[in-house]
């Protein structure tokens, strides 16, 4: 559970102002220009940055002002920020332990997570031996093994080709089923949108100016226009 109070963040002299919520289990979409706060709103909602007011409540707990390793949120970037220098298995373990150091019954999650992403077979491979989707597997694997109810995807996928977005999308989606996440996805992709047939937000300037269904967004032709959507 998501959910934002009046929460306020200047940038400059550019106020950004969002009252948002999401239920246990749900996806949203987020969509909006390039500057329109998608991925402001997700750093607030982590923890990278804090709020000049209002409160963010997560599964029903205050988190504004916490620091973003003690919040129950697990986030995916674009780049994947995998450590070049660390195996597969040692960067799926920093899900677990900072230190690498992991019990016995943290070695069987790791296996079984690995496994789960189709990896078992490259736990001692680097970064460099591996595809894109292959290190997104990675990346997914790690935030899976820090066993946090929220995930936010930042532009996660947009730089596979459509066949491993497709596959990546839908390997989201089953974990997030499997797991009943809580999930965000920032995107400028309006593909992702129909794959994962879910909420949008549309945020602009700042705000946020559209909640609702695809098929909504669709049918309202000033933001679909505006967001090129049926061009």
């Amino acid at each position: 559970m998501i959910e934002l109070n009046q929460v306020v963040y200047l940038y400059d002299a550019k106020k950004m102002t969002f009252n948002f919520s999401a239920e246990r289990g749900e996806i949203v979409t987020i969509l909006g220009p390039s500057g329109a706060g998608k991925s402001t709103l997700l750093s607030l909602i982590a923890g990278f940055i804090r709020p000049t007011s209002g409160d963010i409540l997560l599964n029903h707990q205050d988190h504004t002002n916490t620091m973003p390793s003690k919040r129950p949120v697990s986030m995916l970037f674009q780049d994947n920020n995998l450590f070049t220098h660390l195996s597969v298995e040692h960067n799926l373990a920093l899900g677990l332990s900072p230190t690498l150091k992991l019990t016995a019954a943290q070695r069987q999650q790791l296996t079984f997570i690995a496994q789960r992403i189709g990896l078992d077979d490259y736990l001692a491979a680097y970064p460099s031996q591996l595809s894109g989707g292959q290190k997104q597997r990675v990346a997914i694997g790690r935030c899976l093994l820090q066993r946090r109810p929220i995930l936010l995807l930042d532009e996660p996928f947009s730089s596979l080709d459509p066949k491993l977005k497709k596959e990546m999308i839908e390997l989201m989606q089953q974990i997030q089923q499997e797991y009943q996440l809580t999930v965000l996805m920032v995107t400028h992709q309006l593909d992702d949108i129909s794959a994962v047939n879910n909420r949008c937000v549309v945020i602009v300037e700042g705000r946020i100016i559209f909640d609702g269904n695809y098929d909504h967004l669709q049918n309202n032709s000033d933001i679909a226009a505006y967001l090129g959507l049926g061009s």
